[in-house]
């Protein structure tokens, strides 16, 4: 009996450090003499990357970069790898399973796409054409912490053209996305990826400027093992709204979700989730020579919400003329031009409540050029850097870093890995003044070849956020995407576990 109960409580420590979760809860009635002991941070085991299928485009090119960072307390070992998801092909079969073996009567699993060799090194992959499929990946091990994956596509022409980027995400159960559009102009597809070995039943709600809208079609979605649905907006709708937001709620399961925006006239981008609902928000990294930005916000409680709109430019917080503040009815989605708003400079939109706290999500549709020659990214609002972010992908040219410390100055350390062909690690130390966003023309690694990733960590100071522009210009067109760069997750908090015996005379 002593072992078994032993064995359980070294089984729950255990299982915390390989999910990457840990739930601390303090007993109702403490002894007088217990003092807390305080977690311990340590790596995480086990990490799950979903990438969705990345363009229907015969024209598109995707590149896939893969990067664990080195962290300090991870065992040697583990492996990382990406595999392909079952999706419908036209004639309804299912692609991306292994062919069967002829023996066992099972399918083979798929050949890994992408296979990382080693922490502290990025290794990339990449496909051409609109049938590549979405991507389940695992990593363990010393691969595990902080393991990231961008998915970046290039499409020379038709709806959507452009640069597209997404990081791959973890699964999850619960995802909004303000910023979506049901357009006659948009193509909105939400990407629903399961990578478990039971189906998921998804529910998509969809709200308006006027609230909810009906929609039988987007309940009870079943999202089969190991495979990935895109669900287009516009079946959802019986009228074509501009601005609205998306709810992912998972009913069994887990899954990936991201929404892939895609406008005729301008350009196309991944909409990431917003972070969770909060009294104030940060949406970091809008470039400096964008000429559109709209904020899209939305709450989904039962209260109005009314906040504080500000700017963090390179000189301080500024309140951007003729939009104070704004106002979001609750459970309707609210939609405001800002126009040239950050001026040539660097910025990131600051969110505050103006008098009680209301819980809200918000995203920024972007858009750079004039005329013809536009191209839209999204800016969700996110997380801030925490103990350490991570962006892949990055190359000697065209990579912008964005940092903001919206209220107390900051120090950070940015730290370029080595190259994906070649190169040596290089690190410098960066200081953010408070209440300002400061645009990074970020190191590169000595002798580089191929790309290289990024880790941001903070050193001291205020909260920091922070997000990453690639930018590349094609036919006169200023393409661009961009990612934010929440925390990695690389580190769990574990709670200290000790022997007690007194539970067996109970």
């Amino acid at each position: 009996m002593n072992r078994t109960i032993l064995s359980l409580i070294a089984g729950a420590t255990a299982l915390a450090a390989v999910t990457g979760f840990a739930a601390l809860s303090q007993p109702d009635a403490p002894a007088p003499d217990t003092a807390a002991e305080a977690a311990a941070q340590l790596p995480v085991e086990r990490t799950s990357l979903l990438c969705p299928a990345p363009s229907t485009s015969d024209l598109a090119e995707t590149s896939y970069t893969s990067f664990t960072p080195v962290t300090k307390g991870t065992e040697s070992g583990g492996k990382a790898e990406l595999r392909a998801a079952a999706q419908k092909s036209a004639d309804g079969t299912d692609k991306g399973k292994g062919e069967d073996d002829g023996k066992s009567g099972q399918d083979k699993p798929a050949e890994p796409v992408l296979t990382p060799r080693q922490p502290g090194k990025p290794v990339t992959g990449d496909s051409s054409g609109g049938d590549a499929p979405a991507l389940v990946g695992t990593a363990d091990g010393g691969f595990a912490p902080g393991w990231t994956v961008q998915e970046t596509t290039e499409v020379a022409a038709g709806t959507g053209r452009g640069l597209q980027g997404v990081n791959c995400t973890a699964p999850d159960t619960d995802f909004w996305f303000p910023g979506a559009s049901a357009d006659a102009d948009r193509t909105d597809y939400v990407h629903l990826t399961n990578p478990d070995d039971s189906a998921a039943v998804v529910d998509i709600e969809l709200y308006g400027k006027d609230g909810a809208l009906k929609s039988a079609v987007g309940e009870g979605i079943t999202v089969q093992p190991h495979s990935s649905e895109p669900v287009l907006l516009s079946t959802l709708v019986d009228e074509r709204q501009t601005d609205l937001t998306v709810h992912v709620n998972v009913r069994s399961g887990r899954v990936g979700a991201a929404v892939q925006a895609l406008d005729d006239k301008l350009g196309g981008d991944w909409l990431a989730a917003s972070t969770d609902p909060s009294g104030s928000l940060v949406l970091p990294g809008i470039p400096k020579d964008a000429t559109s930005v709209r904020l899209v916000v939305f709450t989904p409680g039962d209260a109005d919400a009314d906040l504080k709109v500000r700017l963090a430019s390179p000189s301080g917080l500024i309140t951007p003329a003729g939009h104070e503040t704004v106002h979001v009815k609750a459970g309707m989605t609210s939609a405001t031009d800002l126009g040239e708003v950050t001026r040539g400079e660097a910025g990131s939109l600051v969110l505050s409540p103006t008098d009680r706290s209301v819980p809200v999500v918000a995203a920024l549709r972007v858009v750079r050029g004039k005329g013809d020659k536009q191209e839209t990214a999204f800016i969700p609002a996110t997380r801030p850097v925490g103990t350490r972010a991570t962006s892949a992908d990055n190359s000697g040219k065209g990579s912008t870093l964005s940092l903001t410390a919206p209220g107390a100055a900051a120090t950070v350390k940015v730290t370029a890995s080595a190259g994906s062909e070649g190169g040596t690690p290089v690190s410098k130390t960066y200081t953010i003044k408070g209440g300002t966003t400061q645009d990074i023309e970020p190191p590169t690694p000595g002798g580089l070849k191929g790309t290289y990733a990024l880790t941001v960590e903070p050193v001291s100071g205020g909260p920091v956020y922070g997000a990453r522009t690639l930018a590349v210009t094609e036919g006169g067109v200023p393409a661009f995407t961009v990612q934010t760069l929440p925390d990695d997750r690389g580190t769990v908090a574990v709670p200290e576990a000790d022997e007690d015996l007194s539970v067996l005379q109970k």
